[in-house]
C-alpha cells in the first residue's frame, strides 16, 4: 500500500490540499495530512471504526508505525489530535481525497462507469433510544408518559402502569414527534435485525464492471429510497464526468477506459420503485432496472402517459434476460461493498456524530476499499487477514498434496512383473504349509 501510495504522490496532493488548513508560524504541533489519512485507512484494514481504537492500534504495531511515516523516537497521534485534524479538515477535501482514489482506479482499468447500482443499508448512531426528548417540550420519553398518565386520571403511576400505557399507544415513537439531544442528525429506524434504535442512512453507487464504490452518500434514516436517489445518483454522475475530463486532459490520444457517455444503466432493488423515479430517470437519459413491487389490483393511467410509458419500458427491461443478470450481479456487487466497509470494516456502529463528521470518516473508509480492489489485482488480496488467509490456504494445499503423494508412493508394489511370482516372506510365526504358528512364536517375531 505504501509503495502504491508513494508512486501516486498520495502526500504531495493531500498536502496541496490540506495547505490552507495549517497556519505557517504560529499553532500548536500538529498532524500532517499524509498521516492524518493514512491513519484512517487503517481503520478499514484493521477493522476498526473507533479513531481510539485507530490511535491504540497505531502506537502498538511496528508495521503500521512504518506505513504512516512516524519513527521510533516519535509519538504516534492520540485520538483527540485525530479527532481535532478531521474537525479542522473540511468535507470537500476528503471528497477531493476520495476522487484522487477514483483516478487511481480509472489508470489502472477498474472504473468504466456506463453500468450503476445503488443500494442503501443502516448505521448505527453513536445515540441510545432511552435519551430521546420532544422535540416541542424537550421532556424525556418517561416524562411524557407520566404526563399521560396524571392525565388519565393516576396521579402517582407506577412503572407497570407506564409500561401499560405506552403498549396501548398506537405509535410510540415519531421522528417528528421525538429527536436525540446528542445527535440531532439521528433518526428513529428500524435495523436489520429488527431493533428499533437511532440510526443513519448510507447508500452507495457501485460500478457493475469493477465493483468500485462510484459514490457514497449520508442521510437520514427515515427518509426512503425514493426520496435519496437522486442526490446519489447525481454524486456518481459527477464523479464519472470528472474522471472523463481527467483522462482527457492527461491522455487525450489514448483510447479512453472511463465511458465517455457517462452513466447509462441504474440498477437498484424494488424499494426504488416508483412512477415518478422511473420517469425521472428516462428525463436524465438513463436506462433504470428497477424491479416492481407486487400491487393489488390495476393502475388507472389517466392523465399520466409519459409515466405509463416509462414504467412500461423499465418493466420489459427487467423481465429480459440483460435485466436479470444486472439484477443478480448487484445483488453481489453492492452486497459485498456493505460487507467490507460496515461489518468487517468496522463501521456498522458509528462512532461520531453528526452527518459531517460520519461522511468525512465514510469517505476515507469506502476510498480504502476502492484501493483494496487494486491490491487484490495485484496480491489477490485486499486486506490483510485476507493475504494471511491465502498464504495458510498455500502451506496447507501443499502440505495435502505432501500428503496424497506419500499415500500414492506407499501403494506402489516393490517387484516387478519381471521378476516372476511374488514369494512369500518366511515368518517365525507360520508352518510349511502357511497355518499361522500361535503357540511357538513371540510377539516381536510376529
Amino acid at each position: 500500500m505504501n509503495e502504491l501510495l508513494e508512486a501516486e504522490g498520495f502526500d504531495e496532493f493531500v498536502e496541496k490540499r490540506c495547505a490552507k488548513f495549517y497556519a505557517a508560524k504560529y499553532g500548536r504541533p500538529s498532524l500532517t495530512p499524509g498521516i492524518y489519512f493514512r491513519a484512517l485507512l487503517i481503520g478499514y484494514f484493521e477493522g476498526i471504526g473507533a479513531e481510539r481504537g485507530i490511535a491504540w492500534r497505531l502506537a502498538d504495531s511496528l508495521v503500521l508505525r512504518r506505513f504512516v511515516g512516524i519513527a521510533l523516537d516519535e509519538y504516534t497521534p492520540d485520538h483527540s489530535t485525530i479527532s481535532r485534524t478531521r474537525r479542522l479538515i473540511d468535507i470537500d477535501t476528503h471528497r477531493e481525497v476520495f476522487a484522487w482514489v477514483l483516478g487511481v482506479l480509472a489508470d489502472r482499468g477498474l472504473l468504466q462507469g456506463q453500468r450503476i447500482a445503488i443500494d442503501a443499508t443502516t448505521l448505527e448512531a453513536n445515540a441510545a433510544m432511552r435519551s430521546i426528548v420532544r422535540r416541542d417540550t424537550g421532556a424525556s420519553y418517561e416524562e411524557f408518559l407520566r404526563g399521560l398518565a396524571k392525565a388519565s386520571g393516576i396521579a402517582t403511576p407506577t412503572r407497570e402502569d407506564l409500561a401499560r400505557l405506552d403498549r396501548k399507544r398506537k405509535k410510540r415513537t415519531s421522528n417528528k414527534e421525538w429527536k436525540s439531544p446528542a445527535d440531532g442528525d439521528a433518526r428513529i429506524a428500524k435495523m436489520k435485525d429488527g431493533r428499533t434504535h437511532l440510526a443513519h442512512k448510507a447508500e452507495h453507487a457501485v460500478d457493475l464492471d469493477t465493483g468500485a464504490v462510484l459514490a457514497v452518500t449520508l442521510q437520514g434514516a427515515d427518509q426512503g429510497d425514493t426520496a435519496t436517489l437522486d442526490e446519489t445518483l447525481c454524486e456518481a454522475g459527477m464523479a464519472v464526468a470528472e474522471q472523463v475530463g481527467r483522462e482527457a486532459e492527461l491522455r487525450p490520444d489514448d483510447k479512453p477506459k472511463v465511458n465517455c457517455k457517462g452513466i447509462e444503466e441504474t440498477v437498484t432493488d424494488k424499494g426504488y420503485h416508483s412512477s415518478a423515479v422511473v420517469r425521472r430517470m428516462k428525463a436524465y437519459g438513463v436506462r433504470s432496472y428497477i424491479p416492481e413491487k407486487k400491487q393489488k389490483g390495476r393502475r388507472h393511467w389517466q392523465g399520466k402517459p409519459a409515466e405509463q410509458q416509462a414504467v412500461y419500458a423499465n418493466r420489459r427491461r427487467v423481465r429480459g434476460e440483460y435485466g436479470k443478470s444486472l439484477l443478480r450481479r448487484r445483488g453481489e456487487l453492492v452486497e459485498r461493498s456493505f460487507a467490507h466497509c460496515y461489518e468487517t470494516g468496522g463501521m456498522r456502529r458509528c462512532h461520531l456524530r453528526g452527518h459531517e463528521n460520519i461522511l468525512k470518516r465514510q469517505l476515507i473508509h469506502v476510498g480504502a476499499f476502492n484501493l483494496s480492489l487494486i491490491l487484490r489485482k495485484l496480491l489477490g488480496a485486499g486486506t490483510p487477514r485476507e493475504l494471511k488467509n491465502r498464504v495458510g490456504q498455500v502451506f496447507s494445499r501443499l502440505l495435502c498434496f505432501l500428503l496424497c503423494l506419500g499415500k500414492a508412493v506407499s501403494r506402489i508394489p516393490m517387484h516387478s512383473p519381471a521378476a516372476g511370482p511374488r514369494r512369500e516372506p518366511s515368518s517365525p510365526c507360520r508352518t510349511p504349509d502357511h497355518r499361522p504358528r500361535f503357540l511357538s512364536c513371540s510377539t516381536t517375531g510376529c
